[in-house]
């Protein structure tokens, strides 16, 4: 099983290459997390450094081979309005291609939500490409389906795919 820790401040930069090439391995591999392939190296460098300097604000958890090296992310973003103390959204679960169907999305997301439990956060929600393998996994854990956006985003072809919107709540 892979070893799950949240990245800090102090130590995130040390990472800071292996992120780059987690997102680039999982964008040309058709993830849809916003971006569209080619990636250029300072295209994942962009968005990365954005990411690793907002940390007060999110938490970025990270999956670890026994040799260390970084096999997948996920971004628990908690809601910053004073009126959604309980909310929080999961960003960018990202498998690196080597490394799936390990059970490494699944235990990302499960630190995902003890994460958000110790944060005080109950209500989860998450979005996902229709008819990707995510679908399935956030089913299996128990997201309930909102709904589905048509033609929410572009794929890399210039087709149009739809997303699925989930929530989860959890026990206090």
């Amino acid at each position: 099983m892979p070893r799950i820790e949240a990245l800090t401040p102090k130590f995130a930069t040390k990472d800071r290459f292996a992120l780059i090439e987690l997102l680039m391995d999982v964008v040309e591999a058709g993830a849809a997390i916003s971006f569209l392939p080619p990636m250029t190296e300072g295209e994942a460098g962009a968005f990365w450094d954005k990411a690793l300097s907002d940390l007060s604000h999110r938490s970025i958890l990270v999956a670890r081979d026994a040799a260390g090296r970084i096999q997948g992310s996920v971004q628990l973003i908690p809601a910053a309005m004073p009126n959604q103390p309980h909310r929080a959204e999961i960003a960018k679960l990202l498998v690196h291609t080597k490394a799936r169907r390990k059970g490494i999305g699944r235990a990302l997301m499960l630190a995902a939500e003890a994460e958000a439990k110790s944060l005080g956060r109950t209500l989860l929600t998450l979005d996902t490409r229709r008819g990707d393998d995510g679908e399935a996994l956030y089913r299996n854990l128990g997201y309930v389906e909102v709904g589905i956006i048509p033609r929410y985003a572009k794929n890399a072809d210039g087709s149009f795919h739809d997303t699925v919107v989930f929530y989860k709540e959890l026990g206090a």
